[in-house]
């Protein structure tokens, strides 16, 4: 099995995540994303020079006067990928970001949408984050569902390609079947760790490909050039402290 190098579960997620992004498109993230932002600098560092980005909370990177003005882009078909955090996914790709329990009386209650239900129908790619990697996050049927994985007959949409990226593995909506499946499973990881910690079936058919691990190159840039970029111009400054370790 395949090492990677030894690095934070952020930096991990920030690496794969920069992989996603594409030279001359426009990457965006909200509000509460440490992770995907590190990842997109992580991208404009190295092989994605020319990638526009748009970081939510950020002064160097958020060019706009209130929080619309971004629905109006992705609405305009300005957006080509978007990160998105959530409570619960399940096999369908709905996703949960309200309630856990009776949504009259939950046992928690999440802040729910800020347009992400608008941005899943039109960004081409929405990529979901997360830290952890359970039966608790990957459900199979969602308790509440904030934005629907698909349209009904006749609804347009955009958005073409789904992925999840959690510490275990990477998942990919079927654009045909339109379920979740296993695309990759991280080294250090093995399939029967993923599969016995995702609550609904991955579509295993056959041998599932191994991640390309971590680099020592990309961890050499995240930890230098880009952790000094989020300190600088005050892009997450205290996480990127504390989360990005020091080459």
């Amino acid at each position: 099995m395949t090492q990677i190098p030894e690095c934070t579960m952020e930096e991990l997620l920030a690496v794969l995540i920069s992989r996603e992004v594409k030279d001359f498109e426009m990457s965006a993230c909200g509000a509460l994303s440490f992770i995907p932002a590190a990842g997109m600098l992580l991208a404009s560092h190295t092989h994605a020079p020319h990638a526009e980005i748009i970081i939510q909370g950020s002064k160097e990177y958020f060019p706009f006067v209130g929080g619309p003005d971004w629905h109006n882009m992705a609405s305009r078909g300005q957006m080509d990928l978007f990160f998105i955090g959530a409570i619960e996914i399940d096999r369908h790709a709905n996703f949960n970001l309200h309630v856990i329990g009776d949504r009259d009386h939950p046992d928690v209650l999440m802040p729910g949408l800020y347009g992400s239900g608008l941005l899943y129908y039109t960004v081409p790619r929405i990529i979901f984050f997360r830290t952890e990697h359970t039966r608790r996050f990957l459900v199979e049927k969602v308790q509440f569902i904030s934005a629907a994985g698909s349209a009904p007959e006749g609804v347009p949409r955009r958005n073409r390609e789904v992925k999840i990226i959690t510490p275990r593995a990477i998942l990919r909506r079927n654009e045909e079947t339109r379920f979740l499946e296993l695309e990759s499973v991280h080294p250090g990881h093995t399939l029967k760790e993923v599969l016995d910690n995702t609550g609904f079936d991955l579509g295993v058919k056959g041998k599932v490909p191994e991640t390309s691990p971590v680099t020592a190159d990309e961890l050499h840039v995240l930890r230098t050039a880009v952790k000094k970029h989020m300190i600088e111009t005050e892009t997450y400054p205290e996480l990127a402290r504390t989360r990005i370790m020091v080459d």
